[in-house]
Order: structure tokens, then sequence, then C-alpha cells
């Protein structure tokens, strides 16, 4: 039976409860998901969303899922009904997509998982509230508006809490989570490509803990 949209809402918000930040992450080789997924758990980081943006990210989702399940693992960049079932298939815990069309709102009505869609406008948050979606994700964040622009929206638009993804960064995150309709932030900056191609675990856990301590 598919879940309702209210319990989706509650189970996605459980998971964005984890941390103030979810970590964004692209994953070029699957055999490095499970350390990397690993070393953001030791920093205290278990939402962890695999953007589907190279080959490897649906064997990463396949491989933390397995290996990993205290971990919160989600699938990003899903943009079709396609990308929603495989990320389904692969194990996911809740999608994240950019926008929001009407295949992909389609798909995630009779889906089962937990589905964070993106506004970036106030008609777009709108339109979403009125099917349910009370949690969207803000993006691109700092090019939308940021901080000031999702201030403007916490007044007209109370009922809606925002993940806020797109050129966040630890300089700026605690601006966002102050906002009182910003639940989380999305970031990228916990796992910067060189500390991945290096494997250097302990500096992406450092970076992780870090994060892990900003506090809305």
């Amino acid at each position: 039976m598919t879940a309702t949209m209210p319990e989706k809402q509650t189970r996605l918000e459980s998971i964005l409860r984890l941390a103030s930040v979810v970590a964004v992450v692209t994953i070029d080789d699957a055999n490095a998901a499970v350390p990397l997924a690993r070393a953001l758990l030791d920093g205290g980081i278990h939402a962890i969303e695999v953007t589907l943006r190279t080959p490897a990210a649906l064997d990463a989702i396949r491989a933390i899922a397995k290996d990993l399940q205290q971990a919160a693992i989600g699938a990003g960049t899903v943009v079709s009904a396609v990308d929603l079932d495989a990320a389904i298939a692969a194990g996911a815990k809740f999608a994240v997509s950019p926008g929001a069309t009407d295949a992909l709102l389609a798909a995630a009505a009779t889906s089962a998982l937990p589905w964070l869609p993106g506004a970036a406008t106030a008609s777009e948050a709108i339109a979403l509230a009125e099917r349910g979606y009370r949690l969207q994700k803000f993006f691109p964040a700092e090019a939308a508006g940021g901080v000031d622009y999702l201030r403007s929206l916490a007044g007209p638009l109370p009922q809606i809490r925002f993940c806020p993804t797109g050129g966040i960064r630890v300089e700026n995150a605690q601006s966002y989570l102050r906002l009182p309709n910003v639940a989380c932030v999305g970031g990228s900056w916990l796992t910067p490509d060189a500390l991945v191609r290096a494997a250097d675990w302990p500096a992406i856990t450092a970076l992780a803990r870090a994060a892990a301590a900003l506090r809305a």
C-alpha cells in the first residue's frame, strides 16, 4: 500500500532532523561510497544525499544502504520518474529534486519514498504546499535570493519549511539555520573532491563534526 502524504512528510521530517546539515555528495567511484559515508557518520552527519550525476551514483547508494543501515541515504538530482524508481530499487530512504514537474509529482504521489521537491519562487512553493508538501528544497539558494528571500517567505508561508541548497558554505550556513522556516541546509562542502580523491576520511570526519555542531 502506498504511504499517505502525511506519513511520507513525517518520515522525511525525521530524516531532516538528524542534523542541521544534509551532506550532498557526488561520487565518481562506488568503491569510495562506504568509507565516505562512514566518515560522515563518524562526524555526526547521518543524512546523506548522493546526487544522481555520475554513473556510480546508484551503486554508491546501494552499497551504503547495504553496509551502513544507520545512515539515512538519499538520492539527489532526481529529475524523472525513472530516477525515482531507480532510487527506490537502490535502497534510498528519501529522494531530492531541484524542482518539480507534473511527471515527478505524479510519480511521487504513488511512490512510498519520501520526496523533497525543489522550489525557487513563492508561486512554486505555494503550488507544492497545495499538494501537501510542507517540506521543500529551496534551490539554488544563494542564486535565488539567499537568506533575505527565505526570510521574506516566512511571513506569508509559515507552514512551509525549507532545506536550502546551492551555494551553502560553512561560512553562511548558520545564517540560514537561524531562519524560522529553515529545517536544515544541504551542503557539499563536507566532501571536497580533493579529500575524496585522497581518501582522507579523517579530514572529512572533521568537516562533518563541525557541520553537525551547527544548530538551527
